[in-house]
């Protein structure tokens, strides 16, 4: 019996696809399960639910199984939306070999910006090991015979630490403005699980055996928040946008026990490209929280979907700036 038309899943420990070969377009999505940090944005906005999140498994304070992602073949429809929301760049879909996102393609979701950008003038080549040993993505190299700094941008978390080592040569604009607080006293006696699966290294452990917080490095993916044994609980909540001249209620999970969390991690302005998407919009709602950097949203004027992108976007960003 032919399988064209049929998704086929595959997992493995390490990788996760989905393929569907049709009669003009083969579909490859890929999920890298060692760089997923089992974050549930993915989840958060799939449209069609596909995505679940899988717990890890804390032993004796440290993640023994790290949290992951989990896919119903059945259910996807392989639309790109949690490629482009992934923040650790986990995830990545194929169109006849070739690199394609249909929501990118077809406007229908916005390309979540994030920079990077090197000035070799101003680079001070004796920290390039530094540079090169801090980036926790291992993206960064040195190429002798250029005499330059080589980075696949592609792969870029902006997690900042490049631009940190090289006291500003690189410079990085995150893709998620929010917050992020660590609070030692609520946590678990002897618990490390949320450095274990941080993918910045801005919870990390010191020297001194102690859980530590540089939030200036912090992507906002909220990994630790789910990884912690102390859970965020959630309610549901109804929030009304405009799509295409029609009025569309959703629900998004809204944090009820903040004051209980040792770590909490909010989202409150992105920098995509324009679009008038209705996706992005529910995307946006779902995964930015209530304060939006303190901006107060009207409930009535949300209705109106520009007001709503530009209450939690901040503004539109011209142009996508050369990456050199």
């Amino acid at each position: 019996m032919s399988s064209r038309g049929n998704t086929i899943k595959t997992r493995t420990e390490h990788l996760m696809t989905l393929e569907r070969p049709m009669v003009t377009r083969h579909y490859l999505m890929t999920w890298d399960l060692d760089r997923c940090v089992g974050c549930q944005m993915g989840p958060t906005v799939c449209p069609k639910e596909a995505l679940t999140h899988v717990p890890g498994e804390i032993i004796d304070g440290r993640m023994a199984v790290k949290p992951s992602v989990d896919v119903d073949p059945d259910l996807c429809v392989m639309c790109g939306i949690c490629v482009e929301t992934c923040t650790v760049h986990a995830i990545s879909i194929t169109i006849n070999d070739q690199p394609e996102n249909p929501v990118l393609k077809y406007n229908t979701f916005p390309e979540i910006r994030g920079n990077l950008t090197f000035d070799r003038d101003a680079f001070d080549f004796s920290l390039k090991d530094l540079v090169i040993n801090n980036c926790p993505t291992h993206i960064i190299s040195y190429d002798e015979d250029k005499d330059t700094m080589v980075v696949k941008y592609e792969d870029c978390i902006r997690c900042r630490q490049c631009e940190v080592a090289s006291k500003g040569a690189f410079q990085v604009t995150q893709r998620w403005q929010g917050s992020v607080e660590l609070h030692r006293d609520r946590c678990v006696e002897g618990c490390l699980a949320c450095a274990d699966v941080c993918p910045t290294r801005a919870l990390h452990i010191n020297s001194e055996g102690e859980l530590v917080l540089a939030d200036y490095f912090c992507i906002k993916c909220g990994s630790c928040m789910h990884a912690c044994p102390i859970k965020p609980e959630f309610v549901e909540e109804e929030f009304t946008f405009e799509s295409s001249g029609v009025s569309v209620t959703r629900t998004y999970q809204k944090l009820v026990n903040p004051e209980a969390l040792a770590i909490k991690v909010e989202r409150w302005r992105t920098q995509p490209t324009d679009t008038k998407s209705g996706s992005w919009i529910e995307a946006l709602r779902k995964l930015a929280d209530d304060k939006a950097g303190a901006v107060e949203i009207d409930r009535k004027r949300a209705l109106r979907r520009k007001d709503l992108i530009v209450a939690l976007r901040g503004h539109t960003l011209p142009a996508h700036p050369k990456e050199e």
